[in-house]
């Protein structure tokens, strides 16, 4: 993926018979795709243009210049749709994008280096982060106050607190 493209969009499916496509979207306003111009695939090549878009339930509803047909729109089903960083209105004093912590430093409150931040995701139960220690598997960081007291951009580092890991259940063991 080029450096500086954020997912904003994922393709559901075909909406109709009339070639509208389901997009699961990734914005605060889900009617602001329309706002940052082509939306492009994962490798920064052309994705779709957005013509006409209506909320729907969980994203928009939406007429692309590429699709005609419905099945031009359920081939489409998956397809990770992008936008340049720079596209994206600069966020308010004390606030960032989740996308501004890949490749931050991740510090105990100690100062130790616990490794970088490797990526974002929410799987549904909340933001988790990626942590990419120097050598090793990464292993998952939940976003929250208590495992992340501090996100310090202009220094390039996030202060984190690993959680207790749970060595079983014990209740099951008795």
């Amino acid at each position: 993926m080029a450096d500086n493209l954020i997912m904003v969009a994922r393709v559901a499916g075909a909406f109709g018979v009339r070639g509208e496509v389901r997009i699961t979207t990734f914005t605060a306003d889900p009617l602001s795709l329309t706002d940052y111009g082509a939306l492009l695939r994962q490798d920064g090549s052309a994705g779709l243009t957005l013509s006409a878009i209506r909320p729907a339930k969980g994203g928009v509803i939406a007429r692309a210049k590429e699709i005609e047909s419905r099945e031009q729109a359920e081939a489409l089903r998956g397809l990770r749709l992008f936008i340049p960083r720079d596209r994206l209105p600069e966020p308010d004093e004390d606030e960032f994008y989740l996308a501004d912590l890949i490749g931050l430093l991740i510090v105990s409150p100690s100062g130790e280096t616990m490794g970088t931040v490797k990526s974002v995701h929410d799987f549904g139960a909340g933001d988790l982060i990626e942590v990419q220690p120097e050598a090793g598997p990464s292993w998952w960081l939940p976003f929250t106050r208590e495992n992340v007291p501090e996100v310090l951009l202009a220094e390039g580092r996030v202060v984190a607190v690993r959680p207790v890991e749970i060595e079983g259940d014990p209740a099951s063991e008795a």
